[in-house]
């Protein structure tokens, strides 16, 4: 069964007597091991697909399953367990708490799913470690460059194992030798068997990807395998 199952989505928005179609009947399947990645520019609708396709939001009609569970009308509660349990999430913004060093930022997810502190804390170093941040579990964000914030996110992503992560223009506040960094190390947890979902703009930083799926005006308009 594929990781995502996607059929018929429709976002609409209703303001007085215009419709607005965010998504205007999208459907797209990816299978275990598949690095993607969706591109498209600002208001194309990529963003809301996001937001779906992370159960941030739900569509107004058709269905979506992730991981063979109908997730289309569930409640805000067991969103929520599917967001903690089934997905990591890499933003562009990095989204660290201030006043937590990396090892407890990495922790923090772990700590809401009810791990005892023993085993969060030797899951977080393995997963700081995977992403070169091993030698910096100590530092809060101010004191780590942009790069190394969003390694200490990718640690936080990848921590709880999920089977899907999604990244959202993971390199899009880095200058381009740190995005390289982490496009590199986005790639090799593809190459480790870690299902990607890469939104982004940027057409350079999607040939990274295996598969590219271009969206415009709520509607996919291309889906091919890249060239890289």
């Amino acid at each position: 069964m594929p990781v995502i199952d996607i059929k018929d989505i429709y976002k609409i928005y209703n303001s007085l007597d215009t419709e607005v179609r965010a998504l205007d009947g999208i459907s797209l399947s990816v299978d275990n091991g598949e690095y993607v990645a969706i591109v498209g520019s600002s208001g194309s609708g990529k963003s809301t697909l996001m937001n779906i396709i992370g159960c941030l939001d739900t569509p107004t009609k058709g269905s979506y399953y992730l991981n063979n569970e109908d997730v289309s009308t569930l409640s805000d509660k067991r969103l929520s367990q599917i967001r903690n349990n089934q997905i990591g999430f890499i933003f562009q913004g990095y989204n660290l708490i201030p006043n937590l060093d990396a090892l407890e930022n990495v922790e923090l997810p772990l700590m809401y799913r009810g791990l005892d502190r023993d085993k969060r804390r030797k899951i977080s170093l393995e997963a700081l470690e995977r992403v070169g941040m091993g030698h910096r579990i100590h530092h809060r964000p101010s004191q780590l460059s942009g790069g190394q914030q969003q390694r200490v996110a990718i640690a936080r992503a990848i921590a709880s194992c999920p089977p899907l992560i999604l990244a959202d223009e993971p390199t899009g506040n880095l200058d381009s030798v740190s995005g390289s960094e982490v496009i590199k190390i986005i790639h090799q947890l593809n190459n480790d068997g870690q299902t990607v979902i890469l939104i982004t703009h940027d057409n350079e930083i999607a040939k990274s990807a295996k598969r590219i799926i271009r969206i415009s005006d709520g509607k996919i308009i291309a889906d091919s395998i890249s060239n890289q």
